[in-house]
């Protein structure tokens, strides 16, 4: 992977489609939206974040992520259901390890539409552009503990559990435990053939 590519590739993020998704870069027209998952603290509870005061805060949030992307430096989606163009959460890249040619997905999803697959269906998406697209070698995703639905989403993206990171993730202002899932470049080869046989 290449610092200056994704940078510019994240200047103007491109737009990627699955079956139910739109994920395409973030808007201020998003903010009410966003507010109202952003607002929950059950959203909130396994994430590094605090639940967004008002909707004041979430559109300087947003200000804020779009600067970002003017220096290619937020490696986010928006997520828009396809049926009516709602934006229902976010899905992209964390960190990059340009050493290891690896990187970091995260991602967050209004609870209205939990249970439905769709974050998985977002970072299957993410993950198969980290290594076709970026040329990573792995990707791997981090969810604090007792995220049992994050962990969920992990696996059904074929990523295997590595380990568990004590004491490693900052929470109001302490650490708490991770667990770390990885999927290798290989393994996602493997991945698609099997579901490209039916497998």
């Amino acid at each position: 992977m290449d610092i200056n590519q994704i940078r510019s590739i994240f200047r103007s993020p491109p737009v990627l489609l699955t079956e139910r998704l739109v994920l395409r870069p973030l808007r201020l027209s998003d903010a009410n939206d966003m507010y109202e998952y952003s607002c929950d603290c059950e959203v909130t509870k396994y994430l590094t974040w605090e639940p967004h005061k008002n909707i004041d805060f979430t559109k300087k949030q947003i200000k804020n992520i779009l600067d970002a992307y003017r220096n290619g430096k937020y490696y986010d989606w928006a997520l828009e259901l396809r049926c009516n163009g709602k934006m229902i959460g976010t899905c992209g890249f964390t960190s990059f390890d340009y050493y290891e040619d690896s990187c970091e997905i995260g991602y967050v999803l209004n609870p209205r539409y939990h249970g439905y697959a769709l974050a998985a269906e977002a970072a299957s998406l993410v993950i198969g552009f980290a290594f076709e697209t970026l040329g990573a070698s792995s990707v791997w995703a981090r969810c604090m503990t007792g995220n049992t639905a994050s962990r969920r989403v992990m696996e059904k993206c074929g990523l295997s559990f590595e380990k568990e990171e004590i004491k490693t993730v900052v929470k109001q202002n302490r650490l708490v435990d991770a667990l770390r899932y990885r999927i290798s470049s290989d393994e996602y080869k493997a991945l698609k053939q099997a579901q490209y046989r039916g497998i």
